[in-house]
C-alpha cells in the first residue's frame, strides 16, 4: 500500500490543444478510496491512464509512495487495474482468470491456489470457480476482475467505470460490495465515474473535473455543503441545486421576488453586480408570501418524498425544483412562494464563479 501523488501532471493529446489533463496536483492517502468525477471529456480516464503507465506524462510528475512512476513501464508500477468490460479470458475458468497474473509471475502453484482460494471468498465466487465467464452474470464478472486484482496484493486499485455495464438495481448492490471490500482490504483505491450519485456514496473523497482541471478535491459531504464554485455546485446533488441569477444592490441579493441579505465580506469580495443565489431542492419552504414567487408546472409524487417543478417568476422562465418530505400538499397550477431555510442558502460570485464565504 502507499500513497499517490500528481505533481502538476499535464497530458496534451496534439500540439496546440487545450491539455486533457491540465497541471494536476493531487495527493491521495494510504488505503483512501478517491472517486475521480465528473462529465464526459473531463480527463478523469486521461488521469487514470497516466497512473497506470497507460498514457505518456507531457509534464510534471506521478508518484507512488516515494517513487518516482512518471516514466516506469506499466508493468513495474506494482498496481491492477480493474476495466469497464472486465477484460476476462473467455476460455479459462474463475479460477484460472483470478490466478492468471500470478502464473505469469511464476508465483508458486499451493501460493495460488491458496490467495484464489481466499478472494474468491472475499467475493462469494468459491461455487463458481469452474465456471467460465459465459456462464457468469454480469455482476459475476464484475467480481472475477476484482479478484484478479485482489490476488496481485498491489500497491493501488485503479477501477474504470468498472459499473456501468450493469443494470441499474445490480450497480447499486455491487458498489456497497465493492466499496466495503476496499475499506476490508485498506488498499489505495482510484475509481473513475461520471455517476456522481456513486462517487458520493463510495469516497472517502471526491476529485471533481473539468476540462481537465482539479475543480474542488473532498469529501462527499463537504462537496455538498461547501462547493468551492459554480460548477461543483450544479454537478454535486441529485436533482441539482438550484442556481439563480440575481444581482446585488444596497447589500441585498436579489433574484426574482427573492432577497438575500450580504454581509460586508461577501460584498467585498464580489467583482461585479452579478451574483448566483444557490438552494438545494431539500431547502426550499413551500409558504404563501415571502421568498421566490412560482408556479407549479408539476408534481411527482414519490411516497415518501414529492418533487415540485416550478416556473421562477421574473427570472427569465428559470425552473426551480423543490423537495418536500411526504406527500405535497401543493397542486399542480398553484402559486406558492419558495422561503430559502435559514442557513443554507449558498453566494456565488457569477463573474468568476467562486463562493463567497458564509454569512
Amino acid at each position: 500500500m502507499a500513497t499517490v501523488t500528481f505533481d502538476q501532471a499535464t497530458r496534451v493529446y496534439r500540439d496546440g490543444d487545450r491539455p486533457a489533463v491540465e497541471r494536476l496536483d493531487l495527493e491521495i492517502e494510504d488505503g483512501e478510496f478517491l472517486v475521480l468525477v465528473g462529465p464526459s471529456g473531463c480527463g478523469k480516464s486521461t488521469t487514470l491512464r497516466m497512473l497506470a503507465g497507460l498514457e505518456p506524462v507531457d509534464y510534471g510528475e506521478i508518484y507512488i509512495g516515494d517513487r518516482d512512476v512518471t516514466d516506469v513501464p506499466p508493468k513495474d508500477r506494482d498496481i491492477a487495474m480493474v476495466f469497464q468490460n472486465y477484460a476476462l479470458y473467455p476460455h479459462m475458468t474463475t479460477a484460472e482468470n483470478i490466478g492468471f497474473h500470478l502464473k505469469i509471475a511464476k508465483v508458486d502453484r499451493a501460493e495460488r491456489a491458496k490467495r484464489v482460494a481466499k478472494a474468491a471468498e472475499m467475493l462469494d465466487l468459491t461455487e463458481y470457480l469452474d465456471r467460465k465467464p459465459a456462464k457468469l452474470s454480469g455482476g459475476q464478472r464484475q467480481r472475477v476482475a476484482m479478484g484478479r486484482a485482489i490476488v496481485r496484493q498491489p500497491q493501488a486499485f485503479l477501477m474504470d467505470e468498472p459499473l456501468s455495464n450493469l443494470d441499474a438495481k445490480l450497480r447499486v448492490q455491487t458498489r456497497t460490495q465493492i466499496a466495503a471490500l476496499q475499506r476490508r482490504l485498506s488498499v489505495t483505491t482510484v475509481y473513475v465515474t461520471h455517476d456522481q450519485v456513486e462517487a458520493m456514496t463510495m469516497a472517502d473523497r471526491v476529485a471533481v473535473l473539468k476540462d481537465g482541471i482539479l475543480m474542488q478535491c473532498a469529501t462527499p459531504r463537504e462537496l455538498f455543503t461547501h462547493p468551492d464554485n459554480l460548477f461543483v455546485a450544479g454537478f454535486i446533488g441529485s436533482p441539482a441545486m438550484n442556481l439563480l441569477d440575481g444581482t446585488v444592490s444596497d447589500g441585498v441579493a436579489r433574484s426574482g421576488s427573492l432577497e438575500v441579505p450580504l454581509t460586508a465580506e461577501q460584498s467585498q469580495m464580489l467583482t461585479s453586480a452579478a451574483v448566483t443565489i444557490g438552494v438545494r431542492p431539500e431547502n426550499w419552504i413551500t409558504a404563501s408570501e415571502g421568498g421566490l414567487d412560482a408556479g407549479v408546472d408539476l408534481v411527482e409524487e414519490l411516497g415518501s418524498e414529492s418533487y415540485l417543478y416550478c416556473t421562477a417568476d421574473g427570472i427569465d422562465d428559470r425552473e426551480v425544483v423543490v423537495r418536500t418530505e411526504g406527500l405535497s400538499t401543493a397542486n399542480r397550477g398553484e402559486k406558492v412562494s419558495l422561503v430559502p431555510q435559514p442557513e443554507t442558502v449558498h453566494l456565488f460570485d457569477t463573474t468568476t464563479g467562486a463562493r463567497l464565504p458564509d454569512a
